[in-house]
């Protein structure tokens, strides 16, 4: 008797709700074509170090149009703390300077806490970016403005671009990795939404280029960023600017997330 073999082919399930918004399953075509997909929630977390108690972390300086909010610890190394444009009751957390020359009084002068931070800072910058097999790869041709997506690493050799409201979908242990090539732009007025249960500790963005967050958009998750992070005015972002340049402010509000 001869038995047949049913050969499976594996597909990229899409489903295009009524409100004509995209969602993409955990398993796409572009994670097959890198040799297994990528199972939703099996994706480990971005391991921040020290730098996990910053909101605000950067290696040349921040600027502020005051008033800003910032909850969380707030960072710069190696610049002196002459570069740290925000005030103590901007912060509420502490503000660490390698030396005399941060605000006071809430200022804390403590070089090798900063140096440790900054190198976990990058190490989980290239944690981030050498993360492979991705499920997708330069979805939306790099806009994403209007999809709903799963959890899972989403890679782009490109520019990024959030023109309409993007919602991440999954559980409170799912995990998101986003590497960009270029540069990270949100447009003005349009938020990054969770839902599901999705927490924005578990969301990370990792950026070669420049990020900018418009004016009163609203953003979730970490920025790991090679260069600097702008905050356009009256913008928000549940989550952490880690740059390795600069940081700019406009009348913002940063929350880092519970560790």
């Amino acid at each position: 008797m001869r038995v047949k073999t049913l050969s499976v082919v594996p597909f990229a399930a899409i489903a295009v709700l009524a409100a004509g918004t995209t969602v993409l399953s955990a398993t796409t075509s572009s994670a097959q074509e890198h040799g297994r997909p990528t199972a939703s929630g099996t994706l480990a977390p971005v391991n921040l170090g020290t730098a996990g108690s910053f909101a605000v972390l950067t290696k040349s300086g921040i600027t502020d149009v005051p008033s800003s909010t910032i909850t969380g610890n707030v960072g710069a190394s190696p610049i002196t703390g002459a570069a740290i444009g925000l005030t103590c009751p901007e912060v509420t957390g502490i503000i660490y300077s390698v030396n005399a020359a941060g605000p006071l009084p809430c200022r804390a002068t403590n070089a090798s806490l900063l140096t440790t931070a900054v190198h976990d800072m990058e190490t989980a910058y290239t944690d981030a970016a050498g993360r492979t097999l991705p499920k997708s790869v330069n979805l939306g041709a790099g806009q994403i403005g209007g999809l709903t997506l799963t959890a899972g690493l989403y890679k782009w050799t490109s520019d990024v671009s959030i023109s309409k409201n993007v919602t991440l979908t999954g559980s409170r242990n799912a995990v998101w990795i986003f590497q960009i090539a270029g540069t990270l732009t949100q447009a003005s007025a349009t938020k990054v939404i969770l839902s599901g249960g999705a927490l924005a500790k578990n969301v990370f963005w990792q950026s070669a280029g420049a990020v900018a967050i418009g004016t009163t958009a609203h953003f979730e998750g970490t920025i790991l960023a090679k260069t600097m992070v702008a905050m356009n005015t009256g913008s928000s972002t549940n989550g952490r600017l880690l740059a390795q340049t600069a940081v700019t402010l406009q009348k913002n509000t940063v929350t880092r997330p519970a560790l």
